[in-house]
């Protein structure tokens, strides 16, 4: 066999190593999945074996389905199902036999008639850890930190469609079932094993012999839901705890959801109506609900999103052409406060060496201490050693000596948003730092081609621009000024990579791509609260729309005195072209009243006490009082989505960012687009562009110009193009 290794001992035991070549991971495939079916064959028709232990010839056990290989299997169905007629029946009929076939590989294995144990010793995900649930005998080695279970499918628009959505309801019971279904959550090996997921916990040491020793001492091993009277644990879905457990999880998943993501009611449905049939006829439940999700958009859209693009991108597809991956080994940040502490963290979590440099010592000491107090946290939750953490802590040295920049590969600079101050901080560097050195600027708004002009070295002078808190959000854009070279480029992408971040290249424009179409969610809060919509429908419909926040809330969170300051250099840069929106007057008026947002407790909502509430005297905004009646949910939902959508369309339009594959993530990550539709771009091209220009055009008339749609949109609403289609890397090389 070319996946698995097969070593049979003297008692008759088959071990099976999978350990796929050429593969950092094992992955269920149609090359794996044709070797567990003459797997399966070989422990059911060979009498000298009297059962099989499975593990891994690596360090994970296996991290599930292929989704590239699923990815091309469903951008096929969704095609061949959108053209209709036979050809469509056809196409569903193959897509569920190509999906119940992996349910029915692993049915096989757990009635074979022979005792199959797993002994995982790491990290199981998705199809990788129904695997293991389908073999009979389960082990795990209770010593290894990355033996994890997990189903994280709902979180790229999926369910478990390889038995998940069964097995673990009967093995651990429908509530704690629920949890690990629907929010993706990893289980650490002693969880799962105080669970009942596993027979037994054992050091890695022994886990191989444990497991053999189990396959000899139970030759008639069978799965709990195949015996007489099987019950599930905790009770069934018709008894009362079964009652309360389904009524809470249908209020959680439109709680959480807002009807916005099939696959957490399709979970629940496929729990509820499998916990009531026999596992063959669950089985094919569950492989029905899972063919009605590939057949959505936003399956389709969340798969190429959040795994194949955010995967290659990670990779760093965006290199440009000719260019080399690179090392970086040390880094320098410049600004010791919130963004630049956040930013020598994460460079020092991912083993770089950093200098973290501010005005004054205290000021650098005081941004050191962020990672301090991080890693005093890891060691607390034991999610890290002391031994570990003093090494993290350790790797930065914060001063205010920039002499000891002369050796970095890197700069990050990342002081306050103001030209000048960036300029004095260029020069300096410039006068220590190697040739090679790239000097990136952490700036928001502000052209990295102005910023440049105080370069010796423009062509290595770059954008980097991180998001906040920068622990936490995945998306760093990088952006070309007018002179920076490719190397640049290159070298920036060689470093958000090992701080195991996603990288979108942009090019050089006030507010980039991020902050140009995250102003726009904001700014169209700003003209509704004007208007005099309620400042609760205004934020309860952009979070129905799938957005994490309501704008106003968004603001709150970036903080109010930053908009304003960010506003007051736009008026200074642009002069006489700068054109006044509805929104100036109200960030004038809470900067004045010093309403900051989160971060002083006070911004349009009230930070008190465990919940935060709306500001009671946001109706002094509305300029001709409250509208009677409020406008329709829907209308508002609309102009929030679509303001964001059409400036997305715009920089794709003007050049800014050539892949839609980076407007989509950036998007996502950067300001929390509505996931479920893939991103800004996939949100226009699954619409389709004919449709969104119409609606954007009845907004334009209602409404104004924010709504106007870029000339390259109308061309694409009559050619019927998608934006997925026109600027694919095949269709850019063609051009």
């Amino acid at each position: 066999m070319k996946n698995f290794k097969l070593d049979k001992d003297a008692d008759g035991v088959l071990l099976v190593t999978f350990d796929m070549p050429d593969r950092s991971m094992n992955v269920l495939n149609v090359s794996s999945m044709g070797e567990i079916a003459e797997l399966t064959d070989m422990i059911k028709s060979d009498e000298s074996i009297k059962g099989a232990v499975i593990t891994s010839g690596k360090k994970a056990f296996c991290a599930g389905a292929d989704l590239e290989e699923m990815g091309g299997n469903l951008a096929s169905a969704q095609k061949a199902v959108a053209a209709g007629g036979k050809e469509a029946e056809a196409a569903k009929k193959a897509l569920y036999e190509n999906v119940y076939k992996l349910n029915q590989l692993f049915r096989d294995l757990e009635t074979c008639g022979k005792p199959v144990a797993a002994a995982l010793n790491g990290l199981a995900l998705g199809g990788g850890f129904e695997f293991v649930m389908a073999c009979t005998g389960r082990f795990v080695a209770s010593d290894n930190k990355n033996a994890k279970v997990g189903l994280p499918e709902a979180l790229i628009g999926l369910l478990p469609g390889a038995g998940g959505t069964q097995r673990l309801p009967r093995l651990v019971g429908l509530m704690n079932a629920s949890g690990v279904l629907l929010q993706g959550k990893q289980l650490r090996a002693a969880e799962a094993q105080a669970m009942g997921i596993f027979h037994a916990a054992v050091p890695a040491d022994e886990l191989i012999a444990t497991a053999k020793k189990w396959v000899l001492d139970n030759p008639k091993a069978k799965q709990p839901w195949d015996a007489d009277r099987f019950k599930f644990p905790g009770g069934a879905p018709y008894t009362a705890q079964g009652y309360q457990m389904f009524a809470g999880a249908n209020a959680m998943v439109r709680k959480e959801s807002f009807g916005n993501y099939p696959a957490m009611r399709n979970i629940v449905a496929c729990v509820y109506e499998g916990s009531q049939v026999p596992m063959d006829a669950a089985l094919r439940i569950e492989s029905r609900y899972f063919c009605d999700l590939m057949l959505r958009p936003e399956s389709g859209n969340m798969v190429r999103s959040l795994f194949l693009s955010k995967q290659a991108l990670e990779k760093g597809e965006a290199r440009p052409e000719g260019q080399e991956k690179g090392e970086v080994k040390k880094v320098g940040v410049i600004g010791a406060g919130f963004m630049g502490a956040g930013v020598a963290y994460v460079s020092a979590m991912a083993g770089l060496d950093v200098v973290l440099i501010d005005r004054d010592q205290e000021g650098a000491d005081k941004g050191k201490q962020f990672t301090i107090d991080e890693q005093t946290k890891r060691v607390k939750r034991k999610k890290s050693t002391q031994e570990k953490a003093d090494a993290i802590i350790n790797r930065i040295e914060a001063t205010t000596d920039y002499s000891k920049l002369k050796d970095v590969d890197l700069i990050v600079e990342a002081v306050f948003e103001n030209s000048e101050l960036k300029a004095k901080i260029t020069k300096m560097a410039e006068e220590v730092i190697g040739d090679k050195a790239i000097f990136g600027s952490n700036t928001s708004t502000i052209p990295i081609t102005d910023l440049a002009k105080a370069s010796s070295r423009p062509d290595n002078f770059i954008g980097i621009h991180f998001f906040s808190p920068v622990h936490k959000m995945m998306l760093v854009e990088i952006i070309k000024g007018e002179k920076t070279s490719d190397y640049a480029i290159s070298r920036a992408i060689d470093f958000v990579s090992k701080i195991r971040k996603v990288p979108i290249v942009v090019e050089d424009t006030r507010g980039f791509y991020a902050n140009r179409c995250v102003m726009r969610y904001i700014q169209e809060g700003y003209n509704l609260l004007s208007e005099g919509v309620k400042p609760a429908l205004i934020e309860n419909a952009g979070k129905m729309a799938g957005m994490p926040v309501g704008p106003l809330s968004l603001q709150d969170e970036v903080a109010i005195d930053l908009a304003y300051k960010v506003m007051q250099q736009t008026k200074h840069d642009l002069g006489s072209q700068y054109v006044e929106g509805k929104g100036d007057v109200i960030i004038d008026k809470m900067y004045n009243a010093e309403r900051y947002g989160r971060k002083n407790g006070k911004g349009f909502y009230v930070y008190e006490g465990r919940e935060k509430h709306l500001w009671p005297e946001l109706g002094q905004f509305a300029v001709g009082g409250l509208q009677d009646p409020q406008p329709n949910v829907n209308d508002v939902k609309d102009r929030l989505m679509y303001a964001q959508a059409i400036e997305a369309a715009r920089t794709m339009a003007e050049g800014i960012v050539h892949d839609p594959r980076e407007a989509d993530l950036g998007s996502i990550f950067g300001w929390g687009f509505a996931p479920f539709t893939g991103g800004a771009i996939s949100f226009i091209d699954t619409i389709g562009a004919k449709k969104f220009v119409a609606r954007a055009d009845e907004l334009l008339e209602a409404y104004g110009p924010q709504f106007e749609v870029p000339k390259l949109l109308r061309e694409m609403a009559k050619s019927g193009e998608t934006f997925y289609g026109k600027f694919s890397r095949t269709a850019r090389k063609a051009a």
